[in-house]
């Protein structure tokens, strides 16, 4: 599950457990990236908020798949499992269309990103590989540029901040040693319209 002591529902009190309840929806399942936050319950509640406003939030107006793919990209990039498969699924649920997916995890895998998207869409996940890889070389023509394929300001902070919070979420995961042990993948937070709301599908 991880290298660090982590607490399941049965053994979760007080905050933690309380916590536990609005992450785990339906299934009953706790993530593991999730559990890895037991000891200290405060940053489970920090992550959960920062995952759900960049990702399953109203306010965005780029589209959850795209989002997906930018989150699975990163991932990708920054050699997190977890967070690939994971996302994946997610991704792949969203797209609702098998052919699809296959080309998008194709294009994923082969790090190839053209094999799948063109136009801005293309251009955001090339924006969101060099902030991944190498963030010191972006410049205010990089965000032009964005600009020029199509995106407005509020949708590249969108871009950016997907892209920060897979940096975040990769380094959880493979700074504690996260494995999918007894997870079921692809399950993402429920009512996008409630930002408190944590519950998965």
């Amino acid at each position: 599950m991880s290298w660090i002591k982590t607490l399941d529902r049965k053994a979760a009190d007080g905050r933690l457990s309380a916590i536990y309840d609005r992450v785990a929806g339906k299934t009953g399942q706790i993530d593991n990236i999730l559990a890895a936050h037991a000891l200290r319950p405060h940053t489970l509640e920090g992550h959960m908020a920062l995952y759900k406003a960049v990702l399953h939030h109203y306010g965005n107006s780029l589209d959850k798949a795209y989002l997906e793919a930018i989150g699975t990209w990163v991932s990708k990039l920054n050699r997190c499992t977890y967070c690939v498969e994971h996302h994946f699924e997610g991704l792949r649920r969203l797209v609702a269309d098998e052919e699809r997916a296959a080309q998008i995890r194709d294009a994923i895998d082969s790090g190839i990103p053209e094999r799948a998207f063109s136009g801005r869409e293309l251009a955001g996940l090339r924006y969101a590989e060099i902030l991944t890889r190498a963030p010191d070389t972006l410049s205010r023509q990089h965000v032009i540029a964005l600009r020029e394929a199509g995106f407005d300001d509020g949708e590249i902070l969108e871009i950016n901040q997907v892209t920060a919070y897979f940096a975040y979420a990769n380094r959880t995961v493979l700074g504690l040693g996260v494995s999918h042990d007894g997870e079921t993948l692809g399950l993402s937070p429920g009512s996008s319209d409630d930002p408190d709301n944590w519950s998965h599908d």
